[in-house]
This record gives structure tokens, C-alpha cells and sequence, in this order.
């Protein structure tokens, strides 16, 4: 079909020298986007026309208009439900009965056409001319013939409507010809067999183009912040620790760590626990009796929790609720190596907790951590090394907070500034790790431990201007979101 109305096209146009697309489309009796469409498809052949693009008006029916040309006038509809004797009827009757009543009964009154008859109770109506023409449906069949007044009064009553079409003047062009050749698109080794190539006609190479995009994967804007967060660590002289278990036994989860049996952190609904395998058999003995001892009996200056420490408690597996069960394990394996050496340990990964989701929390995220171990440290060169840390990650507005913590004392939950947020949101904890927890290791008296751990998502929440993490991770991402974002480059 498009085929044959372009040939068509050519060959009202080798006859007549020049046409446009809506006279083509009366003469052809198609629709005016399918010719529209076939003149795009003749510009494909270089030369072949010159295409001209101009606006036309046009007086076109409504769809009140085509009720009119198809049922007949508003006026004449009213005046043909009367009967014929020039008896009266009810008008509301007639109201009802016939489409566009009223308006018709308004037009039918001022043509004299027909009367009303008041009385007591209702409103009568009649005819009151002999016979009518219906004019105004004549009318409608001749739109384009009708004077400048005529057209006002239809359009004043929403009959017909003036339309502005784009039409497309064609003429032709340097290589016009009636008969449609496709240029050839490629230069194949059948073409040149016989210089075959010679006469044909071959698309011109657009050498501006550019190449289809590659489909290749994006960085997501957590992978970016973390990837800042660890040459930060780096940057300050720290080493990564290993954090490839996921699945964690509640001994070094928990019980390493000086936190009770009982704590609630450690019931169903705040911690993930694994049904297979349920449990873990193998402990370093000594250590487990030492950490056993510590917290059913105390020791080391503490008096430790007095209950009764259970191995089935301990040997409990579970999806690891932080990183600082990496952090009991690395500083106990240090010092089975040799004496003691200051070190700076850091981790970024995955932590679980069976927490409700909110605009700010989920139950898989990734936790921050970082770990200093020397002599004599104090909460001091806690808070001076978070300042230092949080700077170069480009936040500077911090508070400190006191909290409890089972495994550190002192302690403090660690605040920022959102801006997106307008408020102080909570990014971090932090704290000296216990006596209690670091000398069944067999670290020094004198050698203390400061630690701090915070979430990724909220920095790059921070970052990125995000006010809800579910925009940032989950089934709701938009992906968009991720192709396009910048590289993170942290305010150092």
C-alpha cells in the first residue's frame, strides 16, 4: 500500500509540476498522515523532491456538528417530535425525548418554528410554522462553501471548529523520476562482482552519527560512596579486614564481645538466626572458657554478668548483625601470632538485622568500621580521629551522644546534619572496647581499643540528596537514578 501511494505521488506530480499533501490526500481519498508518511519515505531518496513545510486552516465538524449532519438540526429534531396537527404537548416531555433539547427548543422558539403554551400546572409546546427546511444540517454538508458569518455563528455554537493543519508542499527535485530505486546500504562482495556497483545508487554515509550505545552495567551510587570511604581508610594507615562470612555463630557474634546470653538483641525478632546448619561445634577452647569465665564469674577487675553462660546459647549461627564480630575475631588472631603491635583495621559490608523498615532503616545494610588498636588510647583520640574521618568524607557538622553499649565504655552514638532532611540524623556509635572483651584475648593492660561503625547508606543518602533509603536500595529503585548519577567524590 505505501509503496503504491508514493508511485502515486510521483505520478501526480510528474503530471501537474507541483501538489500538497492534503490536496493529495482529497484526491486519493486516504488519510493525510498516510501521505504524510509516504512523502518522509520519498525524502529518503536524495534529491528525489523538494519538501516545503507550511500551515493550512481548515473548518471541520465537531461531534455535535456530525450528530447535526447525520440526525439533522437541534431546532429540526425539537420541531419533528411535535405532532403534525398542531396539537400541544408537554415540553418536558419533549426535553426528555429528543438529544440537545433545550438548545434546540431555544433555536426552534427564535425561528418561530414553534410556541409555548403556559399553564397552571405545566408548560406546553407546539408547532407553530406549517413546515421548516432544515438549513442548518444543509449547511454542514456544505461547510467549506459557507461566508465568514455563517462559520462565526457555528463555531459560537460549538458545531464546527477551525483546525490548523501542517501540510507539506512538494515539488520536484534534481533527481526526480517516477520510478522508486532503494539505494543500496552497504557495498557488498556481490556489488562489485562485474562492477555491478557502477549503476547503482548507494545512502549517504552520515559520518556525524553517533554509534549505538553500549549495553553495559552502572555503578550504583553505594558502590561509588564505598569505594571513596575505602581509600579514606586507606588514606589513614588502615588495613581491610576479611568480611567474607556472612553466617556468624552468636559465640563471636555476641558472647565475644562481653554481651549477654540474655540482651535482647539476641532474641528472634531482632536477629536473624540460621535453621541449617542451626549450630557451630568448633571454639578455640582456652578462649572460650576465659570468655566463659568472664561473664558467669567475672574477672580482669569486673565482676562480670553472675548468670549462668550456656555453650548452646554461643554455638547458635546466625546471619551477623555487624562487622564487629570481624573485629573480635582479627584482634584475637593477632595476638596469637606474637606480642602485641599497634594496628588500624577497617571493614565495609553487609551486616542483617530484623529491623522495620522505614525512610531510614532496612534489614540488610552495610556497616562502616573502623579499629584502632594502641597503648594507652582514650576517648579523646576517639573524638579526634571521628573528626578527622568525618571531614574527609565532607561532613563536618557532628554530635556526640552518650549511649550504652555492651562491649564499649565510654560510649557515644555519633550525629549529623541532613540537609535534605533539615534535622540531625543518627550515622554511627562508637566507643573504647571493654577490659572485659579485649584481655581474654590476651591483649595488654596498657593497650586499649577504639572502634566506631556506621551505615553506608546514610552517607550517600547525604550525598546523593535522597530523603527515603527504599529510593536507594530495593524493588523501587529507579534505575535511571543509577545510570546517571555522577561519580562520588567526597568534599575532602
Amino acid at each position: 500500500m505505501t509503496t503504491e501511494l508514493m508511485e502515486n505521488i510521483l505520478g501526480y506530480l510528474s503530471e501537474y509540476g507541483e501538489a500538497d499533501s492534503l490536496d493529495l490526500a482529497h484526491r486519493f481519498a486516504v488519510d493525510h498522515q498516510k501521505i504524510v508518511g509516504a512523502i518522509k519515505s520519498l525524502q529518503a531518496f536524495e534529491d528525489l523532491l523538494k519538501v516545503e513545510s507550511k500551515s493550512r486552516k481548515e473548518w471541520v465538524l465537531t461531534d455535535e456538528g456530525q450528530h447535526v449532519l447525520e440526525k439533522g438540526s437541534h431546532e429540526a429534531a425539537v420541531y419533528n417530535a411535535l405532532p403534525a396537527d398542531f396539537s400541544a404537548v408537554s415540553q418536558a416531555d419533549i426535553l426528555s425525548k429528543v438529544p440537545f433539547g433545550k438548545v434546540g427548543l431555544s433555536k426552534a422558539l427564535a425561528a418561530s418554528m414553534v410556541e409555548l403554551i403556559k399553564t397552571g400546572k405545566e408548560t406546553l409546546i407546539k408547532r407553530k410554522a406549517p413546515s421548516i427546511t432544515d438549513n442548518v444540517q444543509k449547511h454542514m454538508k456544505e461547510l467549506q462553501m459557507l461566508s465568514d458569518d455563517s462559520k462565526k455563528e457555528y463555531k459560537k455554537r460549538k458545531l464546527i471548529k477551525e483546525n490548523i493543519i501542517k501540510i507539506m508542499v512538494l515539488q520536484k527535485g534534481p533527481n526526480f523520476s517516477t520510478k522508486i530505486e532503494k539505494p543500496e546500504a552497504d557495498l557488498t562482495a556481490d556489488l562489485l562482482i562485474n562492477d555491478a556497483w557502477k549503476t547503482k545508487k548507494f545512502k549517504p554515509i552520515n559520518l556525524n552519527a553517533l554509534g549505538a550505545a553500549l549495553d553495559v552495567g552502572h555503578l550504583h551510587p553505594l558502590l561509588k560512596v564505598r569505594t571513596e570511604f575505602r581509600k579514606i581508610f586507606l588514606e589513614m594507615g588502615f588495613e581491610e579486614m576479611p568480611t567474607n562470612n556472612y553466617v556468624e555463630n552468636s559465640f563471636w557474634n555476641f558472647d565475644a564481645l562481653f554481651q549477654p546470653q540474655q540482651h535482647p538483641a539476641r532474641d528472634a525478632h531482632d536477629t536473624f538466626f540460621i535453621s541449617e546448619p542451626a549450630i557451630s561445634s568448633k571454639f578455640p577452647e582456652d578462649y572460650l572458657k576465659r570468655v566463659e569465665t568472664v561473664h558467669s564469674k567475672g574477672g580482669y577487675g569486673s565482676q562480670g554478668y553472675k548468670y549462668d553462660w550456656k555453650i548452646e546459647e554461643a554455638q547458635k549461627n546466625l546471619l551477623r548483625t555487624h562487622t564487629t564480630a570481624v573485629s573480635a575475631r582479627m584482634l584475637y588472631q593477632l595476638m596469637q601470632k606474637s606480642e602485641f603491635k599497634p594496628v588500624r583495621y577497617f571493614s565495609i559490608d553487609r551486616v542483617f538485622r530484623n529491623e522495620t523498615l522505614d525512610a531510614t532503616h532496612l534489614a540488610e545494610f552495610h556497616q562502616v568500621e573502623g579499629v584502632i588498636a594502641d597503648y594507652d588510647l582514650t576517648l579523646g583520640d576517639l573524638i579526634g580521629v571521628l573528626y578527622e574521618f568525618f571531614k574527609k568524607l565532607g561532613i563536618e557538622k557532628l554530635e556526640f551522644k552518650p549511649a550504652y553499649n555492651p562491649y564499649t565504655e565510654p560510649s557515644m552514638e555519633i550525629f549529623c546534619f541532613h540537609e535534605g532532611l533539615n534535622k540531625w540524623i543518627e550515622i554511627g556509635n562508637s566507643g573504647v572496647f571493654r577490659p572485659e572483651m579485649l584481655l581474654p584475648m590476651g591483649l595488654p593492660e596498657n593497650v586499649n581499643v577504639i572502634a566506631w561503625g556506621l551505615s553506608l547508606e546514610r552517607p550517600t543518602m547525604i550525598k546523593y540528596g535522597l530523603n527515603n533509603i527504599r529510593d536507594l536500595v530495593g524493588p523501587k529503585v529507579d534505575l535511571q537514578m543509577v545510570q546517571e548519577n555522577p561519580l562520588c567524590r567526597l568534599d575532602k
